[in-house]
């Protein structure tokens, strides 16, 4: 099979949702001569808005080669969306369970198969400060190096000055419209990479040339110069900082820890990551 046909599960979601997007958007695509016309391929996006899905969705659409999302398998499980979900041909993803690797399986099979598969590496909305890609997960790479499949680099800017990530009362403005920016640019080149060991640090600098790619797509729609280091939400979550406010020493207490830790001695450096089995679904879409 050299491309996935637009079935009926397809069609009526694009009946459903495309009207809504047309009255409160305006729309500006831009690189579809980067989407392959046939064989399998797989596509990296940015995620800066609960809204992008649909308008990345429609512009897959209108390229003809519709495309297979990894999704949280909740939403498979009932109801017209999880119908809708089945129908579609989506992939669903049991994070942290023994099943986690059965989304990398069929996204595999799917590339082979000749199928288009949309990843959002960075697995959750944006929570960089001024909404540029964040520090991606390596599902992605795994199913690159396994497939040796087209990676095509998608940006997205304009649904987020609608629907910012997490938004609070007051911040959705769905008008005046805004201008969903949606461009595809050509594939990365990761042939340096094929035939290595996929191990740790592989797939750690795989994903960092795909996050780059996104990146760049991303600074040419914005016309601005990304900030020279990536954000990792994991990593300033754990900040000692954002230990909650009960946690915190009392005043009473601070100067006793503070002579106990100026006396304890200098941890050891952590151990260097070891690489996850091939596959494992720990860091997915």
């Amino acid at each position: 099979m050299s491309r996935r046909r637009i079935g009926f599960w397809y069609r009526l979601a694009a009946v459903l949702v495309k009207p809504p997007l047309l009255v409160f958007f305006k729309r500006d695509w831009r690189g579809t001569e980067h989407i392959p016309e046939t064989g399998g391929f797989l596509t990296v996006v940015n995620h800066n808005s609960a809204v992008d899905p649909l308008s990345y969705a429609h512009f897959q659409y209108n390229s003809g080669r519709v495309p297979r999302f990894l999704a949280k398998e909740s939403l498979f499980k009932s109801g017209f969306v999880g119908t809708a979900m089945r129908g579609t041909g989506q992939i669903p993803v049991f994070r942290e369970s023994k099943d986690a690797i059965g989304a990398f399986r069929a996204a595999v099979e799917a590339v082979h198969k000749g199928e288009c598969v949309a990843f959002y590496p960075e697995g959750t909305l944006t929570r960089e400060p001024g909404m540029w890609p964040m520090k991606g997960k390596t599902g992605a790479a795994r199913v690159a190096l396994e497939t040796r499949a087209p990676v095509i680099p998608v940006a997205q800017w304009g649904a987020n000055l609608a629907v910012p990530p997490y938004p609070k009362r007051g911040e959705i403005k769905l008008f005046p419209r805004k201008t969903l920016i949606v461009q595809a640019g050509p594939p990365i080149d990761l042939s340096e990479f094929y035939g290595r060991e996929p191990t740790a640090a592989v797939l750690r600098a795989v994903t960092d040339r795909i996050m780059d790619e996104i990146t760049a797509q991303l600074a040419d729609v914005r016309g601005e110069d990304p900030p020279p280091q990536r954000y990792d939400h994991r990593a300033v979550e754990q900040r000692p900082e954002q230990v909650p406010p009960q946690q915190q020493p009392q005043n009473g207490q601070q100067a006793e820890s503070s002579q106990r830790a100026d006396d304890a001695p200098q941890a050891r450096p952590a151990q260097q990551d070891t690489a996850p089995p091939s596959g494992a679904g720990g860091e997915n879409a």
